[in-house]
């Protein structure tokens, strides 16, 4: 357990198990490290495993800026080398995924030489291969989720939790853990994330690529996910059938295995 201060003065809290070849996991929108609970603990008897909270997430600060997925891939970049890793393997779900993107977009792959994507779509507001039509979040979906972040925060946060809304991690719920998070990042990333467009990059990652879908996502419709693999040049796209947008939760031994096998 350790806390990093980024360029901008924002502490970011981290923690590292084990020793090996080095896995970091990147969080999702309005989550924490405690998410891979069942995943850490057992992939670091192989690996150094980094894990951390995003600005404004769980145990980091939270600051009144930088709620924008470059300045996240930046903060991502500054871990990383004060760890001084090389030849990671880069693990991102959801929105985690956007901030490895970028992260390449920007820094290259000089330290990252291994990416997995664990079910997010390249384009967030838009109706499965209908890339020219809105689909929820368009600017008046926006307006009423951030309205009811502001204001309703827990009911927000029970309905998109469905399936997961009595999971425990920790010491807390999975709803409380997502609701502890700043509702100025929130708000302010779900408002940078929508306005990002990566179909056209993806092509562009050389470097080999796991892409996980869940079948039964709520978040991410299936094929938008696959989408990713499709676009990759040296990518591997691996389908959980009976299990939604925390595959690696729902199905975590054989999530660790595959992440396992990727890396060796």
């Amino acid at each position: 357990m350790a806390t990093l201060t980024t360029n901008d003065g924002v502490g970011l809290y981290y923690e590292t198990q084990g020793e090996g070849p080095p896995l970091v996991f990147v969080t999702a929108w309005s989550s924490t490290l405690r998410f891979f609970e069942k995943n850490i603990p057992d992939l670091a008897e192989d690996y150094q495993v980094v894990a951390f909270d995003h600005r404004g997430h769980g145990e980091s600060e939270r600051p009144g800026h930088g709620y924008r997925i470059s300045r996240l891939a930046m903060d991502l970049k500054e871990l990383v080398d004060h760890l001084d890793l090389t030849d990671v393997t880069a693990v991102g779900w959801s929105m985690g995924a956007v901030v490895l993107w970028s992260h390449l977009e920007l820094f290259g792959s000089d330290r990252i030489s291994k990416l997995v994507c664990i079910d997010q779509s390249p384009k967030e507001n838009l109706v499965p291969q209908d890339w020219d039509q809105q689909r929820c979040f368009d600017v008046e979906a926006f307006t009423k989720l951030a309205k009811d972040i502001e204001y309703a925060e827990e009911d927000v946060f029970s309905r998109m939790a469905g399936r997961y809304d009595s999971l425990t991690l920790g010491e807390s719920g999975f709803v409380d853990e997502m609701v502890n998070c700043s509702k100025t990042a929130k708000i302010e990333l779900m408002r940078d994330i929508l306005n990002l467009d990566w179909r056209t990059f993806l092509s562009e990652i050389e470097i080999p690529t796991l892409v996980f879908v869940g079948r039964d996502s709520r978040a991410t419709p299936p094929e938008e996910s696959a989408y990713v693999g499709d676009q990759i040049p040296n990518a591997e796209t691996v389908f959980f059938d009976d299990a939604g947008h925390m595959l690696f939760w729902e199905n975590p031994e054989q999530f660790n295995e595959i992440v396992r096998n990727f890396t060796n």
